[in-house]
């Protein structure tokens, strides 16, 4: 968990100073993104994609998802706690489905961000036995 946590901060230090240029060429004021919880990573990966910075967030989803499952499969070991199936789904559509699946129980929304990833998987993508 240590691991995460510390995957997790680096992920908000790269991005809280991110700049983001507009259309016009112009610099915009640099972007804060952070996933302390369920709902916050959920609002990350589910941006209006006209509102500024969505591209920004969007990245940011996808990239502490990817930290976060290949610290997680890393210490699983042969105890994965969850299986993608083949063809496997792109990351886009299963973080898509993580926003639904947060925002479908409110009670998830204050959960970590990562657990409660993880646990979204493991329901949608359980290891058959």
């Amino acid at each position: 968990m240590k691991h995460l946590i510390v995957l997790a901060m680096a992920g908000t230090a790269l991005c809280t100073g991110a700049v983001l240029s507009t259309n016009t060429g112009r610099v915009a004021e640099p972007l804060a993104l952070h996933a302390n919880n369920a709902g916050e990573l959920a609002e990350l990966c589910s941006p209006n994609p006209r509102e500024p910075g969505a591209d920004a967030r969007m990245n940011f989803c996808d990239g502490f998802a990817q930290g976060a499952l290949e610290v997680q499969l890393h210490y699983a070991g042969q105890n994965k706690p969850f299986c993608f199936p083949k063809p496997m789904p792109t990351r886009r559509s299963t973080m898509r489905d993580f926003a639904a699946w947060v925002r479908a129980d409110s009670s998830r929304s204050g959960m970590a961000a990562p657990p409660a990833l993880f646990r979204f998987l493991a329901e949608r993508f359980p290891c058959k036995s």
